[in-house]
């Protein structure tokens, strides 16, 4: 499980950058989330087949229904979110999109029937406070109200998501990975032809965060999230997930020059400090205690 930990802490990375990115785009939150969400599955669709994968997903109905609701969640939740960055900023937004996990540990022992241990209660308390702590002084600065419900349905979404996708039991890895990054597509160019459609131009310096936002912030992020998900525990996903609001806020703090108080900083090391409790296990021996991860 340490290998799929480790990719999936990855992709994690990957995708916290996305929000920064994406404020250097000069279109509107819904065409950035069309573009990064064509050019994302277009570039796994290659990649995918052109390493010789073939779906099988027909032998799965099953959890090919619950992949696709996985997707659609997953789709309104970048609808959500990237319109709630422009609203409260990313590090906010982000934070609490990831309070996700919080639902997830709840549900996970009614779900799926993982045992609720004092050490991953312990470690989500911990980083609960951390970003009660990141988004206290925030709060008291008189948010826009649109932004904060924006970011709590892309919690709801979120939470939904990563539920749903962990109900696949036969469609795991790669396999799962690309039939979820084909479904957003197809919900957000249904989402534009429900508003009329799309008309807008990109500007040439546009490009390049564009492409980062597709192929690094959601291709290759998603490829490693979601071909590791289904291999780990529902409540080690729902902890680490707090990393990517840790990193998101980071960046935003370090790049786009949103403040970042002293206070806030203390919670995002409870986040990760959480993150790492919930998942780290002792092993004593004879001579020495390892500690793994």
């Amino acid at each position: 499980m340490k290998n799929y930990l480790t990719l999936y802490i990855i992709g994690i990375l990957m995708g916290s950058t996305q929000g920064v990115a994406a404020s250097f785009i000069d279109l509107n939150s819904y065409e950035i989330v069309l573009l990064r969400s064509v050019i994302g599955g277009l570039f796994v669709a290659v990649l995918f087949f052109g390493t010789g994968h073939r779906l099988s997903v027909y032998r799965n109905k099953r959890d090919v229904l619950f992949i696709t609701a996985s997707g659609i969640c997953l789709a309104v939740n970048w609808l959500l979110l990237y319109e709630a960055f422009t609203l409260i900023g990313v590090s906010m937004a982000t934070i609490i999109n990831f309070c996700a996990p919080i639902i997830v540990v709840i549900l996970s022992p009614l779900i799926f029937h993982e045992r609720l241990t004092f050490r991953k209660v312990s470690a989500l308390a911990l980083t609960v406070a951390g970003v009660m702590l990141i988004s206290g002084q925030a709060l008291n600065q008189g948010l826009s109200a649109k932004g904060i419900l924006l970011a709590l349905g892309a919690m709801v979404t979120n939470a939904a998501m990563v539920i749903f996708n962990k109900m696949s039991r036969e469609i795991k890895g790669i396999d799962n990975a690309a039939l979820q990054l084909e479904i957003v597509p197809i919900v957000i160019l249904l989402f534009f032809a429900f508003r009329g459609g799309f008309h807008f131009q990109i500007q040439t310096g546009d490009w390049l965060p564009i492409l980062w936002v597709a192929l690094i912030g959601t291709a290759a992020s998603n490829l490693l999230f979601f071909s590791n998900i289904g291999r780990l525990p529902a409540q080690t996903v729902a902890i680490c997930g707090y990393i990517e609001p840790v990193s998101a806020a980071i960046l935003s703090a370090v790049i786009l020059k949103e403040s970042m108080t002293p206070v806030q900083i203390f919670g995002a090391v409870m986040i990760i400090g959480g993150a790492l409790w919930g998942e780290c296990r002792v092993k004593k021996g004879i001579k020495k205690e390892r500690i793994t991860f």
